[in-house]
Order: C-alpha cells, then structure tokens, then sequence
C-alpha cells in the first residue's frame, strides 16, 4: 500500500527528471525535444495564439516552409499569401492566376521558398516563381478535366511533384522542363469504371510509393519505380489495396484525405465515416478480395484491423487529415462542427476538440519542427495554435450543444458526484460572454464549479512559444506585389 504515493509522486516528477538527465549529458538534445514535443502535458496546453486576417474567401490550404517560419496560404480569393505567422503579419501576398478557389499550395523544397505549385477548382496545375525584385511570375503546368484538390511534393526534389483530380488521372511535373505526365487513369476493377480522387501522398520513407483515393472504399498504392522502368506499362495496375473490411462493397463512402507517417503507416479519412491508420502489412494486394471473400478470411483467421479514430463529422468538404508531434504521436483533423480533433495514434482515445471555425474546419497542418499548428476553414481567417495561446476566440455554443446532422456529441463532463460513465474530453468553448453574465450569481451557481475549473486549468499555462503581444487585428502586413503571368 505504501508504494503506490511513490510511484505518483515519480509521474509527477518525470519532466523534471528528463531535464536533469539533459543537463548531465545523459539525454541528448534531440531526444529531450521529442519528448517535450510530443508531451500530451504539452497537447492539453494548445491555446489560440494569433489570427492571420487579410483573405477575403474560405482558406482552402494551409502549409508551413521546411524552416518552419513562413507560412502559405491559399483561398476562394484566388491570392496566395504568404505569412510570418509568429507575428501575423503578411510577406506576400499575390494572385494565383486561378480562375477559381484556390485548393492547395505548396513551397517545393530546397528553393529559398521561391518556387510555389498550385492546383484549384479550374482543373490547372500553376508554377509561380518569387523574383529578386519581388515581383511574382506565374504559369500554367497542366490541366486536368475536373477540380484538382490536392498535390505531393516528391520528398527532398526541388522540380518533382504530382497531382490527381476528379477526373481520375495523376500527373507528374517537372519543374525543370515543366511538362506534365499523365501517369495513368485510377479505375476500380469490378466495372472498370473511373474513380474520381480527391487525394494524394508520397511516402517519405519510400517515396517510390504513391498513395491516391477518391470517391470509392479504396486507398490504392502504386510504384512509381514501375513507372520509370522498362515495364512502365504495368504502372497503371497498383500495388496494394487499403481498406476496412466492413467497407469493402460500401458504394455510399469516399476518402477525402490521406496522409503518410514517418513509419509508412497510412492514414485515410472517409467521408460520412471516420479515419482509419493502416500499417504497411494490412494490404489486400493488387486484386482485394469481395466482401463475402474478407468475411470468410477474417473467421479463419485474426485478422488485424485499422485503428479508428471517432467521433469527428466529415460529410460537408473535402477535409484533410494529417499527424502531430515529432514523430506522428497523434491523428489531427477538423470537422464539419468547426472544431479540431487530436487523437493519440497508438490507441485512438481522443485527447482533444478544440473550437476553431465557426462552421467547418477543413485544413489542420502541423508544424515542421515545433508543437504548434495552423487550421482554416469556411471562415476567412487562418489560426495559429501554441502550447500558452491566450488569445480569445468566439465560439458558437458549447460543447454540451454540440451537434452534427442530429447526432448529438460525445461531449460530456463529469457530473457533481464524479460518475466515471460519462466521457470527460477536452473541449476548449470560450463562453466568454456567458461567463461575464453569470459572475456576480457565481455563489448560487455552484453548479458550474466543475466546468469552470477545468477551463482555469486550460488557462494556467507553464509553457509559451513565442508569444507575440501586438494588436493582430490592425495588422495587415504587406500588400500584394506585382504579378506577371506566363501562362
């Protein structure tokens, strides 16, 4: 009985521990940041640090430079901005060349964030080029016969990058001669009917892998090694097949994101349905079996199946999905009841539902190096998120209220008595105005103690990144600078 104080009181004492093992030498400098940066201490700290205002549209895009201090953005606007974030101040800002919403932009690596590839609403692939002067060019790479809503960066080119639209081709760019490659067309197998892609990623660990989905059950892998090889023929025909064997057959979902961890695992989020991690080994091959066929397999033998992470909506947009922490620790994603959702990856226990959008929230990236994290939606601001953000956000009701086409929110706190069959989660409603209303009746309110408590502990914060006291809100940065189309 004596020892359980003590193994509470080493818990309490681990962080402290870690950095004595630093300072001795004992724990490298790379490691201590990865265990800091991955702290779930560290998760439930994420507040509102700044708002970058200066879109007049949904911001569709949202991704940091390799360094980590410039982030782009993209929106209905048709402008590409790009932001010092810590400051919310803008470097850049220009148009696109886009006849329609802007859906992603990117810096292509190694390029001193010079060199920007977009793809939109109007079908077109566009390179634009950051002159000494200042002055941006922009041109035309390749169209496809539909909207293209995502792009891949080959991991570590500066000229190499792919694309996929609801037509269902994949293109492959070259920056160098900037011609684009149909690659192949994606079809199921079934009716050889052409699948419409909403996504697309590389693998970094084996960036000869590409992963595409779209409008059926099936994340689809090829070998882009295939493609550049004698038997480039055969590159039409994936590799592997991803999918839940409960969806095999559903021809009422679709993928709307995806994305690669640093362990090759596959990430998938399905539209009005949830996300779902894959590992390596959980491919079905290059001809996945029928529904009848995975039942069968899996009565005969334990089959692993994906972990799941819940409790998000993503029936309204096109959403992404994506890691958090140095080594993809957690699962991020925004949701169709405008707040962002962070899961622990190995377990899938939801962590964290943050307010950010006032209606949807589409994109979530994380930064490169540190624990923080922009998202953007239907609202026309883009949000900065750090470990100590104090800024205030309005939010459209509480958590309690919280619903999503009728499906009410798993969003319950412990009652007076501490019943541990209600499911206590972290969700951040800054009620501020209710709060100021209910103060003076606080002493008759008892009621309320347990809800304000745990938003004074989201409050005291022991760790700032950066923090920047400037007025955001009459900061509107740079303008836009001259543009010369090419194409």
């Amino acid at each position: 009985m004596s020892r359980r104080p003590s193994k509470r009181q080493r818990s309490s004492d681990h962080s402290v521990v870690r950095i004595w093992e630093r300072e001795l030498g004992q724990l490298p400098n790379r490691s201590f940041s990865n265990r800091f940066s991955a702290s779930e201490h560290l998760l439930h700290r994420l507040g509102l640090h700044k708002k970058l205002q200066k879109h007049t549209g949904c911001v569709n895009t949202v991704s940091f430079n390799a360094d980590g201090d410039i982030l782009l953005s993209g929106s209905d606007d048709r402008q590409v901005i790009l932001w010092d974030w810590d400051t919310a101040t803008v470097k850049l800002s220009f148009d696109s060349g886009h006849c329609n919403n802007v859906f992603q932009a990117k810096f292509m690596p190694f390029s001193d964030d010079r060199s920007i590839v977009t793809s939109a609403a109007d079908g077109q692939v566009r390179y634009s080029k950051i002159l000494e002067s200042g002055q941006v060019e922009t041109c035309m790479l390749g169209i496809h016969q539909g909207q293209v809503h995502k792009l891949a960066i080959e991991p570590g080119s500066p000229f190499s990058f792919y694309t996929c639209g609801e037509d269902g081709v994949v293109k492959h760019f070259d920056l160098r001669t900037r011609v684009a490659t149909n690659l192949f067309t994606c079809k199921e197998a079934k009716f050889n009917l052409v699948v419409y892609l909403n996504a697309i990623a590389v693998d970094p660990r084996n960036p000869g892998l590409l992963a595409v989905a779209g409008m059926d059950e099936y994340a689809r892998v090829y070998d882009i090694r295939s493609y550049r090889s004698e038997g480039w023929y055969n590159y039409a025909e994936p590799v592997d097949h991803f999918c839940p064997a409960h969806l095999i057959g559903n021809g009422h979902v679709g993928i709307t994101g995806l994305a690669f961890s640093e362990q090759s695992e596959l990430l998938a989020s399905y539209s009005d349905e949830f996300i779902y991690l894959f590992s390596p080994d959980m491919g079905m091959g290059p001809n996945p079996p029928s529904s009848s066929e995975t039942e069968t397999e899996m009565r005969k033998t334990k089959t692993t199946q994906p972990q799941v992470y819940e409790e998000h909506s993503n029936r309204e947009t096109v959403k992404g999905v994506g890691f958090f922490g140095p080594k993809c620790e957690y699962v991020v994603s925004g949701s169709d009841c405008g707040r962002i959702f962070i899961w622990r990856k190995k377990d899938g226990e939801l962590l964290r539902a943050m307010e950010a959008d006032k209606h949807v929230v589409n994109c979530v990236e994380s930064h490169p190096h540190m624990p923080l994290m922009s998202s953007s939606g239907i609202e026309t601001d883009i949000k900065i998120w750090t470990p100590g953000g104090t800024e205030e956000l309005t939010s459209p009701g509480t958590a309690k209220e919280a619903s999503v086409s009728g499906n009410s929110r798993w969003f319950l706190f412990y009652d007076d008595e501490g019943d541990d069959h209600a499911r206590g989660y972290y969700v951040d409603d800054d009620d501020d105005d209710e709060e100021e209303e209910d103060e003076d009746d606080s002493d008759d309110d008892s009621s309320d103690d347990d809800e304000s408590a745990e938003e004074e502990g989201n409050s005291d914060v022991d760790v700032e990144i950066r923090k920047d006291n400037d007025n955001d809100d009459d900061d509107d940065g740079g303008g836009k600078n001259d543009v010369v189309d090419r194409g």
